[in-house]
């Protein structure tokens, strides 16, 4: 036979968010990621305001009140993209995303921005989560590729699929 059947990929590489300080998920100060009640991920001490999409895919959600972003990769794989600790209660103050539910994007893709100052200021912590919420039907494992500082767009996570 000429034509050989390829084989699916089944891993997918996530790049780091934004710049600032990868943590594991287990070091969050907020026992629903840190506990994975949310699913398995990351967490990251921002050091900039800037967000970029981590994965290519489409948004499907955009909370009313901007501090979290859902994406779904090509493979269905959920990315849920937390910027801050209680900041719902900001009700969008301080937050600027660009994408809308259904935008297509690539990897480091510009997402929008957070005001870490004025979150600050308003008593919330900065510390923002990136969860895979349907990592135990999807995702056979996580590997962290890189710890400590990270670069927005750098290669930090690889998930093997199901």
């Amino acid at each position: 036979m000429f034509f050989k059947k390829r084989k699916k990929n089944n891993e997918i590489t996530i790049n780091s968010p934004l710049n600032g300080e990868l943590i594991s998920l287990e070091e969050v100060p907020d026992p629903v990621f840190s506990q994975k009640m949310m699913g398995e991920g990351v967490g990251f001490i921002p050091t900039t305001g800037e967000v970029f999409s981590p994965v290519a895919g489409e948004i499907t959600q955009v909370f009313p009140t901007q501090h979290a972003i859902g994406i779904i990769t090509d493979e269905g794989v959920e990315v849920l993209l937390h910027l801050g600790l209680g900041t719902v209660e900001l009700k969008g103050e301080g937050f600027n995303i660009e994408v809308s539910e259904g935008d297509k994007l690539n990897v480091n893709d510009k997402i929008g921005d957070f005001d870490l100052s004025f979150i600050e200021e308003k008593g919330k912590k900065t510390t923002t989560v990136l969860v895979f919420t349907n990592f135990a039907d999807k995702v056979e494992e996580q590997t962290v590729l890189h710890q400590g500082k990270v670069e927005s767009g750098q290669e930090i996570v690889e998930l093997k699929l199901k």
